[in-house]
């Protein structure tokens, strides 16, 4: 499945609410699954992002459902990378003429 990692960013709402945090990311992990992806892994960061997630989809669209939902409750903002595995990465070299 692609694969996608997620930096994000606590917004002002995000912060005032951080002791139900856990019980947010569960809820995520839920919608994940139920759009058929999966939360791979998932670190609480310090710097410039708060959290960093690594999730998988069956495509795009889902991944896209799913950061749309994320974004519309309003507790943290995304910047989102598609990623790419080293095998991946040398599969796509193989189609460079």
């Amino acid at each position: 499945m692609p694969r996608y990692i997620a930096l994000m960013k606590l917004t002002e709402q995000g912060i005032k609410d951080i002791k139900n945090a856990p019980q947010r990311l569960e809820k995520a992990v839920a919608g994940m699954g139920a759009l058929g992806g999966k939360l791979v892994d998932f670190y609480t960061v310090m710097g410039e992002y708060d959290y960093v997630a690594v999730a998988e989809f069956p495509n795009d669209e889902a991944g896209m459902t799913f950061l749309l939902t994320l974004g519309k409750l309003g507790n943290v903002r995304t910047t989102t990378l598609r990623a790419f595995d080293m095998q991946q990465f040398a599969e796509l070299v193989k189609k460079i003429p």
